[in-house]
Formats: C-alpha cells, structure tokens, sequence
C-alpha cells in the first residue's frame, strides 16, 4: 500500500490542536480593509475551530496531520 499525500494547500492553513481539533485562521483580512470596522478586523485576527460538518473531508486530506 503505497502513502497517502497530504494536500500541501490544506497543511499550510490548518493545524491541529491538543485534543485532535482542526485550527484555521479566519478569511477577510487580507485586502479592503478601509471599509470593514475596527471591531470587525480585530474579530478576524483570532483563529477559530474547523465546522464539524468538514471534518470528513479534512481527514481525506490531511491523513499524517
């Protein structure tokens, strides 16, 4: 049986925590900041948890993580 590849994509944008849940940076801040608010900005530098709906698929693709 040959390995499994790991999607280079996915690792870079997710990491696991000590007990086994996906942890990913939230999307919006990169470009067209001058209208969003501070507040709003300020929420989307915390990362948070992946949805439990996608953890099927995140296992697919990240089987060594």
């Amino acid at each position: 049986m040959p390995k499994m590849k790991t999607s280079s994509a996915a690792a870079k944008r997710f990491s696991k925590t000590g007990t086994g849940k996906l942890k990913r940076m939230k999307a919006g801040k990169q470009h067209i900041l001058t209208k969003k608010s501070t507040k709003t900005k300020r929420n989307l530098r915390k990362a948070t948890m992946t949805d439990k709906t996608n953890e099927k698929n995140m296992k697919k693709i990240l089987p060594y993580l």
